[in-house]
């Protein structure tokens, strides 16, 4: 398996999010790449990335909502803001809404929820996390077998034109999309973090090239809430190629598995050339953002489990926050994968 991390993620490090009412640390750190990098050192050391520029983050977002991200930064510091930039001001239907010129204005009009910190170096790293993902997809479809990308901060909460959830760019959506464009006519993405990956939803929502499957917490009771129900199965030419297994509380490994075979199901009728995974680590038991009781051992059979699709594979990094276990648990995952 090839590992790819680009040592420019470490560059994103907010100074606080809003959880609770309050003002914390930030569960998405630098330290978290830290981890994760020490733990799958057994696979062989970590390449770092080119720059896939910006025309391949655009395949997948829109030109404005880049350039937002690009500038976000200076236009804050300008308004003499002394803080990172975070959104207080969010339009009620952002579909109705014209962005404005003011930064408040316009970090509100991207934004989808408000935890979600830039800082002078966000864009930077969010940059290097997306071409961390493109050259993990650049290595499978050049003939890897399997590549794991690093990524941080992570991306699958990221929409076509907003971000969110710690994600500012999508990575797994860039990576599928660049299977796509490396000649895969049908690409599936297995979404395996206990967040609904809305944003990848999103951007492949109306199309038939690119299959979505996430196993996930239920929103009624889980972050992001507003998305993730069953009844979203995709709309127009994407129609019934989105599908979604949110799960309640206390769910154990069992009841995990039987939605992981249900979207195995729906990835082998459809017929991909590749995968890529949403690689989030937080379903397991301890993570302080889960309600799921999947054990340590459980990830390396859910590793053994992805590994018997027997296709090309992309893992992309995303969230796991348990930060004691977080390493040893993407080695569990990517081990049982490997063997």
């Amino acid at each position: 398996m090839r590992v790819f991390f680009d040592p420019a993620q470490r560059l994103h490090a907010p100074v606080a999010e809003l959880y609770g009412g309050q003002l914390i640390d930030p569960f998405e750190s630098p330290q978290r790449a830290d981890r994760i990098l020490d733990a799958v050192s057994h696979l062989g050391t970590a390449s770092e990335p080119r720059d896939f520029g910006r025309e391949a983050l655009t395949r997948v977002h829109a030109p404005d909502f880049v350039a937002f991200l690009e500038e976000c930064w200076e236009a804050w510091a300008a308004e003499g803001f002394a803080g990172d930039a975070m959104t207080a001001a969010m339009p009620p239907d952002r579909r109705e809404a014209h962005c404005p010129s003011h930064i408040e204005g316009r970090l509100g009009y991207f934004a989808f929820s408000g935890e979600s910190a830039i800082t002078s170096t966000t864009f930077k790293a969010a940059r290097a996390s997306a071409n961390t993902a493109l050259a993990a997809a650049e290595a499978v479809a050049q003939g890897a077998k399997s590549a794991f990308a690093l990524c941080r901060p992570p991306g699958h909460h990221c929409m076509h034109a907003q971000f969110g959830g710690y994600c500012y760019l999508n990575n797994a959506a860039l990576a599928a999309q660049a299977m796509r464009d490396s000649g895969a006519a049908q690409v599936a993405i297995l979404d395996i973090d206990f967040h609904h990956g809305n944003g990848t939803q999103d951007i492949f929502y109306d199309r038939a090239d690119v299959l979505f499957c996430s196993i996930h917490g239920d929103p009624d009771r889980a972050y992001p809430f507003y998305l993730g129900y069953s009844e979203e199965v995709g709309r127009g030419a994407g129609h019934g190629f989105n599908h979604n297994f949110p799960l309640p509380e206390a769910t154990a490994f069992a009841a995990w598995l039987e939605a992981f075979e249900a979207a195995a199901g729906h990835i082998s009728r459809f017929g991909a050339e590749a995968l890529v995974v949403s690689l989030g680590v937080d379903i397991y038991e301890s993570d302080p953002q889960s309600f799921f009781r999947i054990s340590a051992p459980n990830l390396f059979e859910i590793g053994r489990r992805i590994a018997q699709f027997s296709m090309p594979t992309v893992f992309v990094m995303e969230g796991g926050y348990a930060n004691d276990e977080l390493g040893a648990n993407v080695a569990r995952v990517l081990t049982g994968f490997t063997g």
